[in-house]
């Protein structure tokens, strides 16, 4: 069926009764899924009769379900589907053949996936990049270069809009044949956070948005917590880019790990605080990288490549770490200074400071600007 045909009438009645069970007042998602278990479809609910539903729901949200849908819930069935008849515009209930299987083997997978853009890209093989929101300028390199090799092979890079590292990893993504998918935590119609909307657009038209939320529901700190499990849910492994001790990549890691995922934690300096969550998760068992190869390689998707595309999977020479040092001086500056320096990508660049750094050769400072450690 092309985005532009019209809807059946056999799936129109099944979205509302979706979204009818999606939208009641009491019945949260949990309520849902013991509902679902116990009368198999939402229809098969709302047919059950008062004294069925009330020996799993009680008495009063018995009542609720028996009720006829409320104005609030008839005008987001009208709604979503007037917002389906746009182009690249989807809803997947669980239990459709293109709802992703991954995310669906959840211990709580959402009800409904409101998708806008390329929904094939929830069938590619997917890995999770996460990290701070004040992210420094080499951790948003970072972001960028791991998310562009990832795409150039082929691997579609799961994010959550927000600003800083996955903002970046979007971006470095986009530039691959792998995309990306942008997991937001208020309505599929909504673009939050407005300094990211250009990004937004973008991924809606070339890679994908998703969201388990009902149209038109707006920002709450209660909503990007729970949208993680998403994030993690439809990738194969979570890999975190800078992270504050309290951050909430952390939860994004934990979940991943009580998902069955593979957790990977990009290591840094012993003296910059956004690496401090990513030291306590190798601690904890995650997966230390360097390299791109090294995630393709633990997570069985390409076999390890002879040469590292675009050069920015393999740590650099020992003759390019000796140049990158040389033109750094003992001054500190920034990356957008070291790139008019040397003949290079951010990439290659990206992945030489790393080195250097862990080598205890550089330091970050505040800024997001690096200098050499005087020894």
């Amino acid at each position: 069926m092309q985005d532009t045909d019209p809807i059946p009438a056999s799936r129109i009645a099944l979205l509302t009764d979706w979204l009818r069970l999606d939208g009641a007042r009491g019945v949260g998602l949990r309520t849902a899924h013991q509902l679902l278990e116990a009368f198999g479809t939402p229809g098969a609910i709302f047919q059950a009769g008062h004294a069925a539903l009330a020996a799993y729901v009680g008495p009063a949200l018995a009542s609720t379900l028996c009720a006829p849908p409320s104005s609030a819930t008839r005008t987001l069935i009208d709604t979503t589907l007037a917002w389906l008849a746009a182009s690249m515009h989807h809803v997947l209930v669980l239990g459709d053949a293109a709802y992703p299987q991954a995310l669906a083997n959840i211990p709580d997978p959402p009800l409904l996936l409101y998708i806008k853009g390329r929904i094939d890209l929830l069938a590619r093989p997917a890995l999770a990049i996460v990290g701070s929101r004040n992210a420094t300028a080499q951790g948003k390199a970072n972001a960028g270069a791991f998310a562009g090799a990832l795409s150039d092979a082929g691997v579609c890079v799961v994010s959550g809009l927000a600003l800083g590292i996955d903002a970046a990893a979007h971006e470095g993504a986009l530039r691959g044949t792998g995309s990306t998918i942008a997991v937001v935590g208020t309505g599929a119609d909504l673009f939050y956070p407005a300094r990211n909307r250009a990004l937004a657009e973008r991924i809606a038209n070339e890679g994908c948005i998703v969201s388990e939320y009902a149209l038109g529901t707006p920002p709450s700190s209660g909503n990007f917590p729970r949208r993680n499990r998403i994030i993690s849910g439809l990738s194969s492994g979570v890999l975190v880019i800078e992270a504050a001790a309290q951050s909430g990549s952390l939860i994004t890691a934990r979940v991943a790990a009580e998902q069955g995922r593979e957790v990977f934690a990009l290591p840094g300096s012993i003296h910059a605080p956004l690496a401090r969550g990513c030291h306590q998760l190798i601690r904890d068992g995650a997966r230390l990288v360097e390299t791109v190869n090294e995630v393709l390689e633990a997570m069985q998707m390409l076999p390890l490549a002879s040469t590292a595309p675009s050069g920015t999977q393999a740590l650099p020479t020992e003759s390019n770490c000796t140049e990158l040092l040389a033109q750094l001086g003992h001054e500190a500056l920034d990356v957008d200074a070291l790139l008019e320096r040397l003949d290079t990508n951010i990439g290659q660049l990206s992945m030489g400071l790393l080195a250097l750094e862990m080598a205890g050769m550089i330091e970050r400072l505040p800024g997001g600007k690096v200098q050499r450690v005087i020894v």
